[in-house]
């Protein structure tokens, strides 16, 4: 008897580590455990026709944002006038518009057109890289352009010798470097969490939120140092925007005349709609990673800020400026004489 049943434990042993665990589509099997290798970016589930609506909408969307930016960055670069801090920063800015769309809308392009809509787990955390990096610099840009409008209002007769375009150039340089600097380490530690399924992701981009909540073990630490990360970075710089604005406008209603505190805020104007804009969304999205949005909520307002924001930003700089106009008439006429010889 103690024979047999010991014959019995030995089997239900040997079965009980035979068993076979569920496999995950796009996860390696290592010992006994589901490694994630590739993501699944739901974007936007849908019938195929509806797909390829949006496919044709936002390709037309993305080409738009291309253009208008990209024909900022050659005005300013064309017209020695704009060879000012602010138009310096102006361009700069276009450009950065130009690489943060491109961190996404590719993508999003390919899944709708793709059946599988995977994305390596490399690729995935490079995009979430990138695209962090890139709005990092966005709020990073942001201040120091409230900074100049700062100076040039306030201090309009000191402004040629403090904001120089040798010191606008190294600021921006600071920006984008200081920027890249802040998520490879955040970034590090969630690679290091382990993935075991499932590996479907209910967004159209890499997003924090969504991965870590495909984490097989909780990360409360990793979940409260981005929150805290993320606040640090978007408060500091908001609350640096709200001070030079503040300083601004006191300064413009001092200013006598109506045609120059109308000059003052219409150059402020396009500057602080943009900031409503970007702010207004990111604060909402970031500043808890995982704060319990509704993922169609998380999709529309990412969306909002990834992509319609660059898309609007040269209509609101070009709109309500003069000399950008009358810079980008001289730019379509150069191209026109260019295109008739």
């Amino acid at each position: 008897m103690e024979k047999e049943e010991n014959v019995r434990r030995t089997w239900s042993c040997e079965w009980a580590f035979t068993v076979k665990i569920p496999k995950v589509p796009g996860a390696l099997n290592v010992s006994g455990a589901n490694t994630v290798t590739e993501f699944i970016l739901l974007s936007f589930p849908c019938s195929r026709e509806v797909q390829l609506l949006l496919f044709v909408l936002f390709s037309v969307s993305y080409m738009l944002t291309l253009m208008g930016n990209g024909a900022i960055v050659v005005a300013v670069r064309l017209d020695h006038r704009l060879h000012t801090p602010m138009y310096i920063l102006l361009a700069n800015f276009s450009f950065l518009e130009i690489c943060y769309i491109n961190t996404t809308v590719p993508n999003m392009l390919h899944n709708f057109l793709s059946e599988t809509k995977t994305i390596s787990f490399t690729a995935c955390f490079l995009q979430f890289y990138f695209f962090f990096s890139m709005g990092i610099t966005e709020t990073f840009l942001l201040p120091l352009m409230a900074f100049d409008r700062y100076l040039a209002i306030c201090h309009p007769l000191h402004y040629p010798t403090i904001m120089s375009s040798r010191l606008c150039m190294n600021l921006v340089a600071l920006c984008w470097v200081a920027a890249f600097l802040c998520y490879p380490v955040p970034i590090y530690f969630i690679t290091q969490l382990p993935f075991c399924g499932p590996n479907t992701i209910d967004h159209f981009v890499c997003d924090p939120g969504p991965i870590l909540a495909l984490s097989c073990i909780p990360a409360p630490g990793i979940e409260l140092s981005c929150s805290i990360l993320n606040s640090l970075i978007i408060f500091i710089a908001f609350f640096f925007i709200l001070a030079s604005y503040t300083l601004v406008l006191r300064a413009v209603l001092r200013v006598p005349s109506a045609a120059g505190r109308r000059k003052a805020f219409s150059t402020c104007g396009s500057h602080l709609a943009v900031v409503s804009l970007f702010y207004g969304t990111v604060m909402l999205m970031y500043i808890s990673p995982t704060s319990g949005n509704a993922a169609g909520i998380q999709k529309i307002v990412t969306l909002f800020y990834s992509s319609v924001t660059p898309l609007v930003n040269p209509l609101i700089y070009s709109l309500r400026n003069k000399d950008m106009k009358a810079a980008l008439r001289k730019f379509q006429m150069c191209t026109k004489v260019n295109q008739s010889e």
